[in-house]
């Protein structure tokens, strides 16, 4: 797995608070990541947003094409857009797929306050973060 260094170490992204918010509400994101074979892979996720880590988190499970993209390309960028109505937003980073318990404990805590359930309870679950450091969006 790449080294994604301490919040200190990587560029720290600050967003105004109309696009905090947007990523506070319990919507879907699209994400996208790149298969072996350079092609893209996007699929329909459910994320939170870190402002002080600059990091979104995805849960998903070890076997799913996402996971197993970023693992077969250590280090490798991904993207997350969220389009409610005429909003949108897209998070641009170095994605990682961890297996820690703690880091997993988080991302579900993150999870739940946001989407105001816990993720299912399913074997193999990792947490895939995403050390954002470039945003794009209408908000």
């Amino acid at each position: 797995m790449p080294n994604m260094g301490s919040a200190d170490q990587r560029k720290t992204v600050r967003l105004p608070r109309a696009a905090e918010r947007v990523l506070a509400a319990p919507h879907i994101g699209a994400f996208t990541t790149v298969r072996p074979d350079g092609s893209v892979h996007t699929a329909p996720v459910r994320f939170t947003w870190d402002g002080p880590a600059s990091l979104a988190r995805v849960m998903t499970v070890d076997s799913r094409v996402k996971a197993q993209n970023i693992i077969a390309n250590p280090g490798s960028r991904v993207s997350i857009c969220q389009a409610p109505g005429y909003q949108w937003l897209t998070l641009e980073g170095i994605a990682a797929v961890l297996s820690d318990p703690a880091r997993v404990d988080e991302g579900k805590r993150r999870y739940a306050r946001r989407y105001l359930t816990p993720p299912p309870p399913v074997p193999g679950m990792v947490v895939i973060e995403i050390a954002v450091d470039r945003v794009m969006g209408l908000w």
